[in-house]
């Protein structure tokens, strides 16, 4: 796995983690009772974006070396995941066979 590969696989899953953490413990506006001009009632007072991005973090370098590991050591391959056999040398599509 290249360096940009790895740096790649550690953005994906910290913004997935991210998406999973923003909405957890989210105060809205309506729910405090102070709605902001313009804004709408179901912003956020306050979103604590710091707090969120230190808790995804410590919980995506852990993964992101789990799963590195597991690329690395080849322990799921391709192969695994190949059940139809399109990805192998051996695998014909439709299109080639003519």
């Amino acid at each position: 796995m290249a360096i940009s590969s790895a740096l790649v696989l550690l953005a994906v899953i910290w913004f997935m983690l991210l998406f999973v953490v923003l909405p957890l413990r989210l105060t809205t506006q309506d729910e405090a009772g102070e709605v902001v001009p313009g804004t709408p009632a179901s912003a956020p007072t306050n979103p604590q974006i710091k707090r969120k991005a230190k808790i995804v973090t410590m919980f995506a370098l852990p993964l992101w070396a789990i799963v590195c590991a597991i690329i690395l050591t080849d322990t799921i391959t391709v192969d695994d995941i190949d059940l139809f056999h399109r990805f192998g040398p051996g695998s014909e599509t439709p299109a080639s066979s003519e």
